[in-house]
């Protein structure tokens, strides 16, 4: 097993690794739209799932994948009201239509819109 870490996303906010890779499998920790650079939260869905999807994508660059390699996710939204506007965005990155749950919460960690988590091959 391979912890993989980069200061491209965001660190974790608990005792939890952003991902790790396990014989030729990378599984990101779910990310929230926290701006690696300065700790800010995007305001709205849009803006939220780009910094997801970007904050997904550090890992996965991190860990020597990629999004064309991602099989499975699983996002998280606070309102599946923002289910049209966030898959707007995700399509755009998840260009190999992986597998995926799609749920609503109650609340995500710092009150954010959505979290995205992926499972990739290397």
């Amino acid at each position: 097993m391979k912890i993989i870490n980069t200061t491209k996303a965001p660190g974790a906010i608990g005792p939890y690794s952003q991902g790790f890779e396990v014989n030729g499998i990378v599984y990101t920790s779910g990310q929230i739209p926290v701006n690696p650079k300065n700790g800010e939260v995007p305001e709205g869905i849009a803006a939220q799932a780009e910094q997801s999807c970007q904050n997904v994508g550090a890992i996965l660059e991190e860990a020597g994948s990629s999004f064309e390699k991602v099989f499975k996710t699983t996002c998280f939204l606070a309102d599946m009201g923002d289910f049209a506007a966030f898959n707007e965005v995700y399509a755009r990155y998840f260009v190999s239509k992986p597998a995926r749950s799609c749920v609503a919460v109650k609340t995500l960690p710092k009150g954010v819109l959505c979290e995205i988590e992926a499972t990739a091959e290397k």
